[in-house]
């Protein structure tokens, strides 16, 4: 019992062998699949395996397949898995355990990232050498059951992570399949997407649309289009009034961000209540990122836009303000940006510009059944985010109690013992 209780620190290259990369000559690079896919550092690193550009017919330093592929240049301590044998360059080092668990390995520099990166800082170039690697303290269980049960839980939450990826993922490809359908050809009475061998279609200045839409600009269903208001520095406050900012729109969705709001104490006056939102407003960026959207939610609250932020209130009773918000976001909307944006100056959309966007305008029931689907897909995906970082949180929580000994894996080990 006392092997498995026991923990030792010794060096990396007591522990492991090390490959550090060096490059061949350029000449002997091709696409072709001659000799062994070639990687420079961790830019060619995928969630878990490379992705690699490149073959090489002359090697010079290999890493074997299932090695841990180290990333020893800026972002230091990145890693990935060598699903095949790769040639490695001077960015990446081979990493390969002796006397440590291979996996409790990789789990163990995973957990070290963030100091392999502050170590590496402070000099012109960040990076570690050789030497350094190799004394880099590596901590485990002596006993290999033991470091086989802490790889266990650990693999278990990373597969879980994995499978939510995925999931976030494929929703994701969903949406954009959505919002191409949705707000190009719509849905008809009968709930069915409309298709031109099916359908009516016409030209319009947004492309093809559905003969029962119509195109207006932003002007025509709005009585109110402004932009916020400078100089409110000196009223942020740590509660109050959220202002909001192009920080707080995002293109991922027509939600706001609320992750880095500040808060403000306005001035009772007309230039505070020109800037307030209420529900229903689009919010457009009209600075920097231009054509990032948002919809101000019932019941967000007392809230102001900054100069940044364009503010649409839509008063059409035939218009659904979230259908805009979406149609703004989809690529005939951010497609009006691009353009009204080709001169390549300094980016910024005028007030006058942004009266002038265009947006479809299909019978409101079909505008409410379309916003809802993309919000539920969006609700869907936000859910699926949320658990992703509770695994995150969770794995973060068990690598530092079970890859430093806080918690010991040794009552498990016990009881599966037991139970065989």
């Amino acid at each position: 019992m006392s092997e498995r209780t026991s923990w030792k620190n010794e060096p990396l290259g007591q522990v492991a062998n090390l490959i550090m990369g060096q490059s061949p000559e350029s000449n002997f690079y091709s696409d072709e699949e001659i000799g062994l896919p070639f990687l420079q550092g961790c830019a060619e690193f995928g969630s878990r395996f490379p992705t690699h550009a490149v073959y090489c017919s002359q090697p010079k330093k290999v890493a074997p397949k299932n090695s841990i592929l180290f990333s020893v240049r800026a972002p230091v301590g990145r890693l990935n898995i060598a699903d095949r044998d790769y040639i490695i360059g001077r960015g990446l080092a081979a990493i390969i355990g002796t006397r440590v668990n291979q996996r409790y390995l990789e789990q163990f520099l995973k957990f070290q990232e963030a100091n392999f990166r502050s170590a590496s800082q402070g000099s012109t170039f960040e990076a570690i050498n050789s030497s350094e690697l190799s004394k880099w303290s590596i901590e485990a269980p002596s006993g290999r059951l033991e470091q086989s049960k802490i790889v266990e839980i650990l693999s278990t939450v990373d597969q879980a992570i994995e499978q939510t990826e995925a999931l976030i993922a494929k929703q994701q490809r969903i949406k954009t399949g959505l919002m191409q359908d949705l707000l190009t050809r719509g849905i008809d009475e009968n709930g069915d997407l409309r298709s031109e061998e099916t359908h009516e279609f016409k030209d319009s200045p947004l492309g093809r649309i559905p003969v029962e839409w119509n195109i207006q600009n932003i002007d025509s269903i709005s009585d109110f289009v402004t932009s916020g208001a400078r100089g409110w520095a000196k009223y942020y406050s740590d509660e109050g009034a959220a202002f909001l900012r192009i920080g707080n729109l995002t293109r991922d969705h027509i939600n706001l961000r609320f992750d880095d709001t500040v808060f403000v104490r306005p001035p009772v006056r007309a230039e505070g209540l020109r800037t307030l939102v209420v529900p229903g407003d689009v919010l457009i960026s009209v600075t920097a990122d231009l054509g990032m959207i948002g919809v101000i939610p019932e019941g967000f609250g007392e809230g102001y836009v900054n100069q940044h932020i364009a503010l649409v209130r839509i008063t059409d009773p035939e218009v659904d303000q979230r259908f805009v918000g979406w149609f703004l976001q989809s690529r005939a909307g951010q497609s009006q940006f691009e353009r009204h944006n080709e001169s390549g100056a300094k980016a910024g959309l005028n007030l006058p510009t942004i009266r002038s966007l265009l947006v479809a305008s299909p019978p409101l029931d079909e505008q409410n059944h379309i916003t809802k689907v993309l919000d539920a897909n969006t609700e869907m995906i936000s859910r699926l985010q949320a658990e992703l970082n509770k695994q995150s949180h969770l794995k973060a929580a068990l690598m530092q109690d079970l890859l430093t000994g806080k918690v010991s894996v040794v009552p498990l080990l016990t009881d599966a013992e037991g139970g065989a």
